[in-house]
């Protein structure tokens, strides 16, 4: 058995302490449950020279700092450090001076994207705890990952996602095990039937916050972007926010990092991303509030991002807040330009919701919300492959001459 620092899990809104090594969703308040640690143990018993040499190229090299308690429960398929690929030959066009502007490119996790990190450890603690059926809703890239960790520790799968999520992540889910159905609503409605069969059915709730574990699996991007800097923090961190599980991950990783005296100075500004068709975080933000009402109607190329509501609304306003932080929306057109100029300029190909990160990024630095000397992190959550794109035209007969003056 791993030694484990975990002391207790505590309620998000009030506190409650609960216990560890027992299954949990939310808390009685109906919020999410946050893992607590025993830090002060932590840092006494582990050191950056233990991760640095343990041998793992992923987010396992962070096992001390995790919950799973057996080694044979850490599910795995095959996770990398993901890339800091500074945007040089994109800079004029964002505004920004070359190298300090940084994409963190979680497309080339397993399952292609950043939801491979919150569900690979959410599965291992489902596997640690026994919990045989999981079912989840999704845009897309979180059912993908559960579906393929799920196959992998030897469990049932059930997806639910939107009729109109892009149709490789669907086929890509079933394909990797999950059983999947299409819902003619949003992701909030499919979380619906997904929490109405759970005494029906039988399986475990595995939405967004629903249950402590995502968190911390994403929560490894904030340790990973610790590491990378030296175990110094970039200035800003632009984030595309649906639940927001890894802004709230991270800010919760780089108090930790602060509380164990692995880190010191300022943290960084915390910058949540939403697309203008679907941006009920922003609003509230807006209006001093800390909850956000469900957006109707939620529209937008950015499918990943499109979450009318959110159980952790509060946590990553709190988090933008206390960074100094600020929310922040882009129409669709502003996202696709930007994803288009960055693929032909740099040859890096973002998802939507990454480019959506750069496309803040540019509005932010035209109105002075951060300045060009900010070393700044854009989080690209998903390889772009996974995404429609512009259909090519030009075509070639071998069999005529060819008009070499067209190059």
């Amino acid at each position: 058995m791993t030694e484990t620092f975990v002391s207790h899990l505590e309620c998000s809104i009030t506190g409650k302490r609960y216990e560890a090594g027992k299954i949990h969703g939310l808390s009685e308040a109906g919020r999410p449950l946050l893992v607590r640690y025993d830090l002060e143990k932590m840092a006494a018993s582990i050191s950056k020279d233990d991760i640095k040499n343990s041998g793992d190229p992923g987010m396992w090299r962070y096992a001390s700092m995790l919950p799973v308690t057996k080694a044979e429960n850490r599910i795995s398929l095959g996770e990398v450090v993901t890339p800091l690929i500074p945007l040089e030959r994109s800079a004029s066009y964002l505004g920004a001076k070359p190298g300090k502007v940084i994409v963190k490119d979680e497309g080339r996790l397993p399952t292609g994207s950043f939801k491979a990190r919150g569900l690979c450890l959410a599965v291992s603690m489902a596997k640690e705890f026994g919990i045989e059926h999981l079912a989840i809703p999704t845009n897309g890239n979180a059912g993908a990952a559960m579906a393929a960790y799920a196959s992998r520790a030897g469990q049932r799968a059930t997806v639910l996602c939107p009729a109109d999520t892009p149709e490789i992540n669907i086929r890509e889910i079933q394909l990797q095990g999950g059983e999947t159905y299409m819902v003619n609503g949003l992701i909030n409605d499919c979380g619906a039937i997904v929490g109405g069969g759970k005494e029906a059915v039988g399986w475990f709730d595995i939405s967004t916050l629903k249950e402590p574990y995502r968190i911390e699996g994403k929560k490894t991007m904030g340790l990973e972007l610790a590491e990378q800097f030296g175990w110094k923090l970039p200035d800003v961190i632009f984030y595309p926010t649906g639940g927001g599980t890894g802004l709230i991950g991270m800010w919760k990783a780089f108090h930790e990092l602060k509380e164990m005296g692995w880190i010191d100075g300022p943290m960084p500004r915390m910058v949540a991303v939403q697309a203008e068709g679907c941006a009920p975080i922003v609003k509230a933000w807006e209006a001093g509030e800390e909850h956000a009402p469900l957006w109707e109607n939620a529209h937008t190329v950015a499918a990943g991002i499109r979450v009318p509501i959110a159980v952790g609304d509060f946590l990553i306003i709190r988090a933008v807040r206390e960074s100094d932080g600020f929310c922040i929306t882009l129409s669709d057109e502003e996202i696709m330009e930007a994803r288009d100029f960055i693929a032909k300029e740099e040859g890096l190909l973002l998802c939507p919701e990454g480019a959506a990160t750069a496309a803040a990024y540019k509005t932010a630095l035209a109105k002075g919300m951060v300045s060009e000397d900010d070393t700044a992190i854009l989080f690209n959550c998903a390889t772009g492959l996974k995404y429609p794109m512009d259909p090519v035209d030009n075509h070639l007969d071998k069999n005529k001459e060819i008009d070499y003056s067209q190059f």
